[in-house]
């Protein structure tokens, strides 16, 4: 059956319509499966166990507040010994921003061919195809598809470790973030950061005899540039090096000082450092704490931890997506993502879906219909020829 072009557009557009920001994201999940009935398919909402989630080791941080933790699983059915395969996606977004949006971020409008809004980039749209490709393929029956739609990615991938928790048995996975419809095969790790720096505090009038905290945070600053000129010196992966800044350091969020006429006696700044494809996360600890140790910085880790994660373009599940998704070719993204909770677990996972992924988290998010149309199709390549594999 073929993918209905409006109807795809009209369901990431009713998605986006719903304000998911990480946190709040139950409404979200009830819509996705009101549309999944309206295919026909099934969809079962989840309630995930807070306390339990964060009293496990490998909990995988935090930094929205919540106090519940919700996700939606629509499956079709299957026979009991067939292959199963995971289409994974987040419903989670990140706030509008303070800049003016063309457009209400929350419209969903659907003009000149795209789909306007916060989320139909990351991920909504990848979403929506997911569940066109699952209802419009009869494949899905005999490969036992299961799409998995997650809460809390953008913090730390709670979402997706709670329902790997309690339902991990898959043979493989397909994550359609935004990768412009390559084949993502190698993602980066990430880590969020949190820097305190004291001062002196003076009168302005009397400046020298203060120390301005503002003044020692540039040469932090300096120090955490010359530490990405360090950690993008010599990438080895094939697939990250061929990106023009696979390991990104960069400060997202910065305040000092209270009173203009007064010398600022502290800083505070946030952050978010690239891990290295192959490195453990507290070696790439250690390495931001050695680049920074000889300046009057107090440092700790916060927030979510993304580990680096790949899967060999080689494998035969990469090798079928990027057969199923014409002109694709194999890629690293330089973004943490939930791809790397399935590696742990030995899953093969890629991700391969629309959009460009520059336009996430920006103002005026959107994604091409086109894009949406070829994931779906795509999607429903990989769904058929798993089983084909597989059977």
């Amino acid at each position: 059956m073929p993918v209905d072009a409006d109807a795809l557009a009209r369901d990431a557009a009713a998605l986006v319509e719903v304000p998911s920001v990480t946190g709040d994201e139950r409404a979200v999940m009830e819509r996705l499966g009101e549309l999944a009935a309206d295919l026909g398919l099934d969809a079962r909402l989840d309630r995930h166990d807070l306390p339990a989630l964060r009293a496990l080791p490998g909990h995988p941080g935090e930094e929205a507040g919540r106090d519940e933790l919700w996700g939606l699983t629509v499956a079709a059915a299957g026979p009991p010994d067939g292959p199963r395969l995971c289409l994974n996606g987040h419903l989670d977004v990140v706030a509008p921003g303070t800049r003016p949006w063309a457009t209400d971020p929350w419209s969903g409008r659907v003009a000149d061919g795209h789909v306007h809004g916060r989320g139909a980039v990351d991920m909504k749209g990848g979403v929506a195809a997911a569940l066109h490709a699952i209802a419009t393929t009869h494949e899905a029956e005999r490969c036992r598809v299961v799409l998995m739609a997650v809460s809390s990615e953008e913090d730390g991938g709670l979402g997706s470790f709670a329902a790997l928790e309690a339902d991990h048995d898959f043979d493989a996975c397909l994550i359609p973030e935004p990768t412009g419809l390559d084949v993502a095969c190698v993602q980066a790790g990430s880590l969020t950061f949190h820097g305190v720096i004291a001062g002196r505090g003076a009168h302005a009038a009397m400046r020298r005899a203060g120390e301005s905290a503002i003044d020692r945070y540039v040469e932090v600053h300096q120090a955490l540039g010359a530490y990405e000129r360090e950690l993008n010196a010599g990438v080895r992966d094939p697939l990250m090096a061929a990106l023009d800044l696979p390991y990104p350091v960069s400060v997202g969020r910065l305040a000092g000082g209270d009173w203009a006429s007064s010398v600022p006696d502290r800083v505070e700044f946030a952050g978010r450092m690239g891990v290295r494809v192959g490195e453990d996360l507290e070696d790439a600890r250690e390495g931001l704490r050695h680049a920074l140790a000889d300046l009057p910085v107090e440092l700790e880790f916060t927030g979510g931890v993304f580990a680096p994660a790949s899967t060999d373009p080689g494998h035969l599940f990469a090798r079928l997506a990027l057969e199923s998704f014409p002109g694709s070719r194999p890629v690293g993204v330089p973004w943490g993502a939930d791809m790397r909770l399935f590696a742990a677990r030995g899953i093969p996972t890629v991700m391969a879906g629309p959009g460009d992924a520059r336009l996430a988290h920006a103002v005026d998010e959107r994604v091409p219909i086109a894009d949406l149309v070829a994931t779906a199709e795509g999607i429903a390549r990989v769904i058929g020829g798993y089983h084909a594999a597989s059977g």
